[in-house]
């Protein structure tokens, strides 16, 4: 549902190429990666201006000499594949990372933050109201897969209604449901909505749709366990 594409510099929030804060880690008290996408796009970063060597004998040890938060584990092990040690892995979405964050002593400096054009407020405003600096930098666009359309028509062709829908986002809500409730008509209300966190729940629940489950964490274990229940439970 997610196509990663770094944003041309003069797009930046400060009119900054990312790398130029990346490369500036005394200036920080550390990192924050909510999500996998934006630890692929700062990789990214590293190769299109040909700055990985520098990253692995210089850079990365300064910024592991401050703390790199990070929400689930799938963010952390890629944080880990670009030689950062991660913090939180084990806080399942972005409002249980900020009250992690706010629960440890406040850095002097302000936490750099890499997301998409598209992030949630929840974190920032957590970490504003405990006094707690940061600055986030765009490093990622999302847009919607553009065969999204033909690969929903082609599996209600084939298999009919879905017995459940899982969103992993709030973008890959906005970018389908339109296409799944043509296609469902007056069926949809057969369908059991799932999301991957309670982000994607509230969107969920703002387009009017009810949540049967919401992973209690953001793994294949954690969302199948909610599923399972989700389709067991009788219908009303």
């Amino acid at each position: 549902m997610k196509v990663l594409l770094l944003k041309d510099p003069k797009e930046d929030d400060c009119g900054q190429d990312p790398y130029i804060r990346l490369s500036h880690p005394e200036g920080y008290g550390g990192l924050i990666f909510t999500s996998p996408r934006a630890v692929e796009a700062v990789e990214l970063c590293l190769e299109k201006d040909n700055k990985t060597e520098v990253w692995k004998h210089s850079l990365k040890e300064k910024w592991n000499a401050k703390t790199v938060y990070v929400v689930g584990n799938a963010t952390a092990s890629l944080v880990n594949k670009i030689g950062l040690d991660a913090e939180g892995a084990n806080c399942g979405n972005a409002e249980k990372l900020a009250e992690y964050i706010c629960s440890r002593e406040s850095p002097a400096l302000p936490l750099l933050f890499p997301c998409g054009t598209v992030k949630g407020e929840i974190l920032p405003q957590m970490l504003k109201d405990r006094g707690i600096p940061m600055e986030s930098i765009t490093v990622y666009q999302k847009v919607p897969h553009p065969g999204i359309q033909v690969n929903l028509n082609s599996y209600y062709a084939k298999q009919g209604i879905p017995a459940s829908i899982t969103f992993f986002s709030p973008s890959g809500l906005a970018y389908s449901l339109k296409h799944i409730q043509e296609l469902s008509g007056d069926n949809i209300d057969r369908i059991k909505f799932a999301a991957i966190g309670p982000s994607t729940a509230r969107a969920l629940a703002a387009q009017g749709l009810p949540v049967s489950c919401t992973a209690e964490s953001p793994t294949p274990q954690g969302l199948a366990t909610g599923l399972l229940l989700a389709l067991e439970a009788p219908r009303c």
